[in-house]
């Protein structure tokens, strides 16, 4: 077979003793294939992608204009039967990405001693960040009776994503099934996150479910919260949209420094039902308005002016038309859902009161799920599916002002310290051999260690190589 079935079921029945109801209901995948497509409905297939971040908050405000054009026409590029999701993601400098990608090695020879201070100075920048990586990811979701209908439908909008990201300076790469399942190991188990060695091979000679790798020793679900292991989560979603949205607030609400996610599920309206739609809702708004002055009539009140409340509906369906019907427009239907973890309920309440004090910050109002954690949890993690209908209308140019993008943070494997991101907070490490120009001056006053710095440099990029 080309794909490989994340369980048989042969072992279905047994699978499901040994796995809690709570967690079944909490892990709806009903399938995986080994190249990362997950069957996460009874005909519904979704295939997730991590793209790179861009400079987009130190662009000037011409340049953060045309990312924004651009990131909008990216999303006029998706098709009506598709379920797209944005995802960012926080989480945990874990020991692997430590040793992977950021600690020298130490090699056998007199330079040993200063790769061991190198790397203490690393481990304390990396504390002193916090030890927070955000990485975003997009998840599309397609509705086919068949699994081939659906990965061709997938390819084709994976070529579409990829011209459309390269455009914005960023790059967009397909997540196979160790990098899909480990978003969710490193989420449910967190500090066990050097512990993920999944093989899907092993795991189906074994007869094991792929859930019993990553999931929680326990779910319990409360009126507001859940908890998850030794921890406690809460969901949350953003309730009332301010008059006038802000392409700053998603930066805000992740730039806390915890585990968290956020995501913005969408979906786009056919154009005539987009429409139709508009124009029901102008013939509504004029109905009340005629309503009202025969109202007045009546009572002699000729002159009276219509209420602002009206005038202002009137004048924002009828601008709503116009976007569609002149501007190339598309109707969206967005729901933004946000989960948060912590060590303790005081800590959890804590950084939800943060959370509702920075969208309040943007004339936004953050609402806690009472009763439909569970249902939120589902929807905010990147499975690809949405189980809340708290759904907002909103044109193309206003689901662009949710803009994902922030600072681009480099960081390449094997790289050298170099200093900080000044937004981000996090580590620079730069592999020069990787670079077109791998030269570099150093700027400084005299006897500030521009010599030292120069060698360290050298002994760092010639271990690095």
């Amino acid at each position: 077979m080309r794909f490989l079935m994340g369980f048989l079921k042969l072992n279905q029945d047994k699978e499901k003793m040994k796995i809690p109801k709570s967690v079944q209901k909490a892990i709806p995948i009903k399938r995986i294939y080994e190249n990362g497509t997950f069957q996460v409905g009874r005909n519904n297939y979704s295939k997730s992608y991590r793209f790179t971040d861009i400079n987009y908050i130190v662009a000037d405000k011409e340049e953060q204009e045309m990312i924004a054009i651009d990131y909008g026409s990216i999303l006029n590029l998706l098709d009506y039967s598709l379920l797209p999701k944005i995802t960012i993601v926080n989480r945990k400098l874990n020991g692997i990405d430590f040793e992977n990608k950021i600690k020298m090695q130490l090699g056998n020879d007199n330079l040993t001693k200063y790769r061991k201070e190198f790397n203490n100075m690393l481990l304390q920048n990396t504390m002193e960040a916090q030890g927070i990586i955000q990485e975003k990811i997009m998840t599309i979701t397609v509705n086919k009776r068949k699994v081939e209908d659906a990965e061709m439908c997938l390819n084709r909008t994976s070529a579409e994503l990829s011209n459309g990201f390269s455009k914005l300076g960023s790059k967009i790469t397909e997540l196979d099934i160790n990098e899909r399942l480990r978003v969710f190991h490193d989420f449910f188990r967190t500090g066990e996150e050097d512990l993920y060695n999944f093989d899907i091979k092993k795991t189906m000679q074994k007869g094991h479910s792929f859930k019993d790798y990553i999931c929680p020793d326990i779910f319990e679900f409360k009126t507001d919260f859940f908890k998850m292991g030794n921890r406690y989560g809460r969901v949350l979603f953003i309730k009332e949209f301010a008059n006038f949205l802000n392409d700053d607030i998603i930066s805000e609400l992740t730039d806390l420094n915890k585990n968290m996610m956020l995501s913005i599920d969408m979906k786009a309206v056919p154009i005539e039902e987009a429409i139709k739609l508009a124009n029901d809702k102008i013939m509504a708004v004029e109905t009340d308005i005629a309503r009202w002055q025969k109202s007045q009539n009546e009572n002699g009140n000729f002159s009276a002016e219509i209420p602002f409340e009206l005038q202002k509906q009137r004048e924002e369906s009828k601008e709503f038309l116009e976007d569609l019907m002149t501007r190339d427009q598309k109707m969206f239907l967005a729901t933004i859902t946000i989960v948060h973890t912590a060590n303790t309920k005081e800590e959890l309440d804590n950084d939800t009161e943060n959370l509702k004090a920075i969208a309040g910050k943007r004339m936004c109002q953050l609402g806690i799920f009472n009763y439909q954690q569970l249902d939120g949890l589902n929807t905010v993690l990147p499975y690809g599916i949405n189980q809340i209908k708290l759904n907002r209308t909103l044109t193309t140019e206003s689901l662009s002002s949710f803009m994902p993008f922030k600072v681009q943070e480099v960081q390449d494997t094997n790289g050298i310290f170099y200093g900080k991101n000044i937004i981000s907070k996090n580590m620079i490490l730069i592999d020069r051999h990787e670079l077109l120009n791998g030269n570099s001056f150093i700027l400084g006053v005299s006897r500030k260690w521009k010599k030292f710095y120069s060698k360290a440099r050298d002994y760092g990029n010639s271990v690095a190589g």
